[in-house]
């Protein structure tokens, strides 16, 4: 099993006029580390996924600005937000044997905003990079049908987001 991710890096291209200011100690997140991350996160919830040889999925890393756009064009909501996942599976879409041996399954895209993770981050005093594998995490639950309309459902995606940080060296505390 393996996935084919598709990192846009829109953040990073449209510096020097974005708002967030990258030091040193937080090192971008290469494509290859994001896909080791998406590997091994669905290696951990393959029970929970359709059966594939392969995944296909887009991340895209923006800024405030145009995942506002998103958010108001997508939930009608006219704000920025930290994190929109697209999902392209339909609990009945239907899937031949023959289609799933032959290309990806494509799972959707997940839009994160760096503004917002930097600022979420520094919150929660912790690094950039752990913030958006915090959000990644949580958009990939999102296209895999996981939701959160109450506090009960909202706690156990986030334990699960803990044990698919946790699986790639990252310790979060939910404290």
């Amino acid at each position: 099993m393996s996935v084919e991710l598709y990192v846009e890096d829109d953040f990073y291209e449209l510096s020097p006029t974005t708002s967030v200011k990258i030091d040193d100690t937080d090192p971008r997140i290469t494509p290859e580390t994001w896909e080791n991350w998406f590997n091994h996160w669905l290696e951990i919830l393959h029970p929970q996924i359709p059966p594939a040889p392969s995944y296909e999925i887009g991340l895209r890393l923006t800024d405030d600005l145009q995942i506002q756009e998103l958010n108001a064009q997508y939930r009608q909501q006219n704000k920025p937000t930290d994190v929109l996942a697209f999902a392209a599976l339909e609990v009945d879409f239907p899937q031949s044997k023959e289609m799933l041996a032959s290309v990806p399954l494509y799972l959707g895209d997940i839009i994160v905003s760096v503004d917002t993770a930097q600022r979420q981050a520094q919150r929660q005093e912790h690094s950039l990079p752990t913030e958006l594998a915090w959000l990644a995490s949580h958009g990939l639950l999102h296209l895999l049908g996981w939701d959160h309309p109450d506090e009960e459902s909202l706690g156990r995606m986030l334990e699960q987001q803990v044990r698919l940080l946790n699986a790639i060296g990252i310790a979060v505390d939910m404290e």
